[in-house]
């Protein structure tokens, strides 16, 4: 499989199974001009959001 470029997206990989450091992906990427995002990890949901002084928070 070729390289994919860095602003594909990828599919999750099992725990354990990764070899090679995380990708950085730029906020920017995830966002996409919304101040909040959520996130599904093993049945539970997250928020993650951008506050006022451009900090990220996660919350459950």
């Amino acid at each position: 499989m070729p390289n994919a470029p860095s602003s594909s997206i990828r599919l999750p990989v099992e725990p354990g199974t990764r070899t090679c450091p995380p990708e950085i992906i730029p906020a920017d990427f995830l966002f996409q001009g919304s101040q909040e995002i959520l996130i599904s990890h093993k049945g539970e949901h997250y928020r993650l959001r951008i506050t006022k002084n451009g900090k990220l928070i996660l919350t459950k």
